[in-house]
């Protein structure tokens, strides 16, 4: 009974949303409330320089944003409890439409006493304990992919809550981690750690805006995306 009161209420949710954004499409009123959800790789980095330009482009616009992991952001657009989301692609969820806002580099970050050393390749980052965000990240994911791991051992594993976390950690010297090009600014102050670039091909992630598809805000939403867009670029 209390999973069909769950699923009723999620669903009510939905279409109050939905009437809502319906009423502000046919006013033709400008944007006033914005429901934005952005990962925690992303959210830390570049979020006030978003909220600037976008209260900037809408007069008097009463943003609300919530940082959570891509599984639940996705849940909450979809759900109603946000207008959009901020995440890695592809989601592969069809009732959303994705837009690309950018692409971005991965980089190692090792030991200061490693500085001179040559970069590793993506495989060696296996046997030099590679500190990984917990489960449920998607960047956690992307690194593991980059260098080529199954599912590790726990026992094998030291995982964090944040990237801050992994980087403080690589300065006591427990491993070597991966942090996207947009955290190098703030991580890179932590001091003890020496950031390197890889050879060739380096790993890299896309980020990009979502909504729901059949949303009477798309247009408002796609012309949002492109301001994060250009606050980026």
């Amino acid at each position: 009974m209390g999973r069909i009161i769950a699923a009723k209420s999620k669903a009510i949710m939905r279409d109050v949303a939905e009437l809502e954004e319906l009423a502000r499409a046919s006013d033709n009123q400008p944007l006033v409330n914005l429901r934005l959800g952005v990962i925690p790789t992303v959210a830390p980095y570049i979020f006030s320089k978003i909220a600037k330009d976008l209260t900037m482009h809408f007069t008097g616009l009463n943003l609300k944003m919530r940082e959570a992991i891509t599984s639940k952001l996705i849940a909450a657009v979809i759900d109603g409890e946000l207008d959009a989301a901020i995440l890695a692609l592809p989601t592969s969820e069809p009732r959303l439409r994705e837009v690309e806002l950018f692409r971005e580099n991965f980089l190692l970050v090792r030991p200061k006493t490693d500085a001179n050393k040559p970069v590793p390749k993506p495989e060696m980052l296996r046997e030099m304990r590679l500190l990984l965000l917990e489960e449920g990240h998607c960047f956690r994911d992307q690194a593991m992919n980059f260098c080529k791991m199954g599912s590790p051992n726990t026992q094998d594993i030291m995982d964090g809550n944040s990237l801050t976390t992994l980087v403080q950690m690589v300065a006591a010297g427990f491993g070597v981690t991966l942090i996207p090009e947009m955290a190098v600014e703030f991580e890179g102050r932590i001091p003890n750690i020496s950031i390197a670039k890889f050879d060739k091909i380096p790993p890299q992630r896309k980020i990009g805006m979502v909504w729901r598809r059949n949303s009477p805000l798309k247009d408002k939403y796609f012309e949002i995306a492109q301001i994060v867009k250009s606050t980026k670029s």
